[in-house]
Order: structure tokens, then sequence, then C-alpha cells
């Protein structure tokens, strides 16, 4: 086991150990910590859906137990889902982002900033257009860092700052496209202590001239 996996095996739980559990006390067969070691777990392992995530619970109990008792098993399918839809969604974010900076001090690598539509959010009979996010993806850990919803392709200028905000960055390398070419940004990521590559496209035009010479 690596120096960051065992770590993050440890930490992940207690740097959760203050998100709410929104059930009622006497309707709780599964601790919530034991709910979302499983999710992690699972998820890391490419579970697609709450079945899997069941199944893999299943599967690797003993393995689960290392960490938790794990006293009435794994929960149904329906459990995970119906814990995961109570649970306040900025509120488990923030502590996602606290345990995955942590590990970022143990991670000396390329970081990729990288923005997309996310596929079927759209809804053509409400007029809802498709979400947006830019992510950060760590490429040799294969982990996604952090996220920033934005309204429009346009606003990646503007969500790509508080996006590195979030992130651990020193020694990195920060990769962005084309879009992320602003002298901002890039003094944010040299602020940050990190090295960074980004797309040049001829719409910068002194700046692209004087690279093309």
């Amino acid at each position: 086991m690596t120096a960051v996996e065992d770590y993050s095996s440890i930490a992940f739980l207690d740097f959760f150990s203050d998100l709410e559990d929104p059930r009622i006390n006497r309707h709780k067969l599964y601790p919530l910590g034991e709910i979302l070691l499983t999710t992690l777990c699972a998820y890391i392992c490419d579970a697609k859906s709450w079945e899997d995530i069941q199944d893999f619970g299943e599967s690797k109990l003993n393995f689960l137990r290392k960490y938790l008792p794990y006293k009435n098993g794994i929960p149904s399918h329906d459990t995970f889902a119906r814990v995961f839809s109570l649970i306040d969604p900025q509120n488990f974010k923030e502590f996602f982002v606290s345990w995955v900076q942590s590990l970022q001090q143990y991670i000396s690598e390329v970081i990729s900033i990288d923005g997309k539509a996310l596929r079927g959010s759209f809804d053509k009979r409400d007029d809802q257009k498709a979400i947006h996010m830019v992510s950060a993806f760590a490429s040799n850990s294969r982990l996604v860092l952090g996220q920033e919803k934005v309204r429009e392709k346009s606003n990646e200028i503007t969500a790509i700052p508080k996006l590195l905000d979030l992130l651990f960055l020193k020694n990195a390398i920060v990769t962005i496209d084309a879009m992320g070419c602003q002298k901002s940004i890039a003094a944010k990521i040299r602020e940050k202590g990190a090295d960074y590559v980004l797309s040049l496209k001829g719409n910068h035009g002194d700046l692209h001239d004087d690279v093309d010479r």
C-alpha cells in the first residue's frame, strides 16, 4: 500500500465526521460513515449505480470491516440512494473538497483543468440548457480534485480562478485549454507554487505572434 492509499483510507472518515446525518436516529441501522466509505470504495472500483455499490459492499465486506464494524452488514441500494438524496450537497462538497485538498500534498503531478457539458443534463421541454462544469483532474492518480458549475462555456474564465482557489498546487504542472490563457489565471497558478502549460490560439493577437516568430 502506498503512502497516499494508507493516508486516504484512514483520514477520509475523519474529514466527514461532522457531516450532518439527515436521518431520524431511531431509523439508523447503518451509520453514515459506513455508507460513505462503501460508496467511495465502490466508486473507485468503477461502480455505476446504487445496485453496483450494494454488490461491491457485499462482496468486499471483510475488507471494509478493517476500518468500520458494519454490524448490520451492507445496506440495500435503496438505502444508499435515499441517504444521499437527503444529504445537503453543499455541505457534502465542502467536506469532500477538504479531504481531496489533504491528499494533494502527497501528489506531485499534472493537473488538467477542463470544461465540459454534462451529457443528458439538458431538458428541451423546460428550455433548460446543459449543465457545464469546470473540473480539475489529476492525471496520474486519476482523481477529480474539484469542480465548479458555470452557466455557459464563456463563463469558464471566471470559474477557473475559483476552482484554482480550492486546490493545493505546489510543485504541480497545471494544463488548461485556450479558454484559460489569461494573465490573471497564469499569475494565480504561479502564486500557488505551480507551473502551467496553456494552449494558445490566434485570437490572442500579439502573444500568438510573439510565440510564432
